[in-house]
């Protein structure tokens, strides 16, 4: 585990030092373009690579939390995840608890941030939260518990800010080209041609850039850190089955997640794009294949430790190469198995589907400020914030409701 930890950390540096690379040929370019000498340009890029690198370090997971649009809850909001979050925590050994969020969208997927285990938060989608049961819920967290136990949150974070200044600089040098086309730019004559020429190369580069560097960051953040984390959700929940069951119900799921983006989607437990309609399939450059995954989780027949998963995985792929570090197997004890906890035994009770979907919902209603009125007819009236009226008519009994 550690040999991940310490290649993570690596590749962190080699992402910032590759985007320091970019941005001083840019900002060379840029240079000679409108200041006709690199040094005006080669400061710019230097400060720029700095802030980014500085953001993307200590306010990374909060810029990838707002862009998904994630809510903060605490335990008394929903205390089943909470609990699930908790226990999960505890069987990683991490020392505190993570910050847990939701984010109301109908799509299943979750993901974890932050930039070290003090500081890292686990997100989750109230679609998720309606679909799965406790021990396909308790996998799904293990996994993204894993993610921050193996210090691949940062790498994700990093990766997700960078990728964002990329394609900030290739919005802003596509409209420099067309405005400077229509106006003539700065310059009529002398070097004004030879500047157009470089505003051009410039903007013609970093338009094919952008998505390049997508595909690049994708790779950078290597398939094993998935490996690795199902192996993890195995250890700590000592039940493959209910992760292996989550993934399922995640692949048939026919829902893109809206607020994704080309930065965000390495973070979710499964690709977050797919056609409308279209489950998700095993074509994704940023996961494994899921149906992979979910063969070798159950495969795991002789126990739940990280040397298990990787016998697991060699049986799947039939090769004698496994994918766990050599360290981590060597390391490993036996872990046994678990049964399905029946629900006598569980912390709470079980909700069905229907009981899920309502708690779900209910809870988006608090977050979102709405208030909830109970009329004595058995309705429950929901009133959003913005309502100025001091009182409310049931719809179903006509009753007048105060505020």
């Amino acid at each position: 585990m550690w040999e991940q930890i310490r290649s993570n950390r690596i590749r962190s540096v080699v992402l910032v030092a590759g985007m320091a690379l970019l941005l001083f040929l840019i900002g060379y370019f840029l240079g000679l373009a409108f200041f006709e000498n690199p040094v005006g340009g080669l400061i710019i890029a230097l400060i720029v690579w700095g802030i980014m690198s500085l953001i993307a370090y200590f306010q990374g997971d909060s810029i990838l939390l707002a862009l998904s649009r994630a809510r903060k809850i605490s335990r008394d909001d929903y205390p089943r995840l909470y609990n699930i979050v908790e226990e999960m925590k505890i069987a990683s050994g991490l020392e505190k608890m993570p910050d847990i969020y939701i984010i109301d969208d109908p799509a299943l997927n979750a993901f974890a941030t932050g930039r070290d285990p003090n500081k890292a938060s686990v997100a989750v989608t109230s679609g998720l939260l309606q679909k799965l049961n406790r021990d396909e819920l308790q996998g799904v967290i293990g996994h993204e518990i894993a993610h921050i136990n193996n210090r691949d949150v940062l790498l994700m974070a990093m990766c997700g800010v960078l990728l964002g200044t990329i394609v900030i600089l290739a919005w802003y040098a596509t409209r420099i080209l067309f405005f400077g086309s229509m106006f003539g730019g700065r310059r009529s004559s002398g070097g004004g041609g030879q500047a157009q020429l470089i505003i051009l190369a410039v903007g013609i580069v970093l338009m094919i850039l952008a998505p390049i560097a997508a595909q690049f960051i994708y790779f950078a953040i290597s398939r094993k850190r998935e490996y690795m984390a199902d192996a993890s959700s195995a250890l700590y929940t000592r039940y493959p089955e209910g992760l292996a069951s989550a993934l399922e119900k995640l692949a048939a799921s026919t829902t893109p997640v809206k607020s994704a983006n080309n930065a965000s989607a390495p973070m979710y437990i499964i690709n977050p794009f797919r056609k409308k309609g279209r489950a998700a399939t095993d074509l994704t450059s940023t996961h494994p294949p899921i149906s992979e995954r979910i063969r070798i989780l159950r495969s795991m027949a002789g126990g739940a430790s990280l040397a298990d998963y990787d016998s697991a995985y060699r049986q799947v792929h039939k090769r004698g190469r496994g994918v766990m570090p050599a360290a981590s197997i060597a390391s490993a004890g036996t872990v046994g198995l678990r049964a399905a906890a029946p629900e006598a035994a569980q912390p709470e009770p079980e909700p069905g589907k229907v009981e899920r979907s309502r708690e779900v919902s209910d809870l988006m209603w608090r977050l979102n400020k709405y208030k909830t009125i109970n009329c004595a007819c058995g309705t429950k009236l929901k009133v959003p914030p913005a309502f100025k009226g001091d009182s409310v008519r049931c719809p179903h009994c006509g009753r007048i409701n105060p505020l």
